[in-house]
């Protein structure tokens, strides 16, 4: 199994993906070597699999040949959101929500909801929306609560020179 990567902006996600191709040759081979009479034992050995495994191929490769071993195409559901759709769903949230008619600068769950609604028809539930978001490559981010009037040279002044006069000074007594 491969690692994908996928990198955001404050983030680096790792989501495991399967190689189909790769699983597929590994099968093929297996159907070669049991056509030259190995073991189901040996084909585990020189393939690195579990026995179960081989013993699975074995089964099948016996009732209809090479081609059963064959890929069986994609797994699990198929995507509700083709390709062209997440593009066009990736650039509206890039536009920011005050875009789509949306008071804050914050994009929530339900907010992207309504977004992939209104775009392309299809209907998500808030709390599957991530699942989108994930394959988007986009992450959670938590808004820095930080007042724009905030004047970094002035609280640093304060740090520096007024908090440590103001500061309690442990007293000798406290410490004999």
């Amino acid at each position: 199994m491969s690692m994908e990567t996928t990198e955001t902006p404050n983030t680096m996600c790792y989501h495991p993906r399967r190689d189909f191709a790769g699983m597929e040759k590994r099968r093929i081979k297996a159907a070669a070597l049991f056509a030259q009479g190995l073991s189901q034992s040996e084909v585990a050995r020189q393939l690195g699999v579990s026995r179960q495994a081989t013993k699975n191929w074995f089964d099948r490769w016996k009732r209809g040949g090479p081609p059963a071993l064959q890929a069986a195409g994609r797994a699990g559901r198929k995507p509700r959101l083709t390709p062209k759709q997440r593009q066009r769903i990736e650039k509206a949230l890039l536009q920011g929500p005050r875009a789509h008619g949306l008071e804050a600068e914050l994009w929530s769950l339900p907010r992207i909801a309504w977004v992939i609604e209104r775009l392309t028809g299809i209907r998500y539930h808030p709390g599957h929306v991530w699942r989108v978001m994930r394959a988007l490559g986009w992450s959670a981010q938590k808004p820095q609560p930080k007042a724009r009037e905030r004047d970094e040279a002035t609280i640093h002044s304060w740090k520096t020179r007024t908090w440590p006069s103001i500061k309690k000074k442990p007293s000798g007594a406290a410490h004999a």
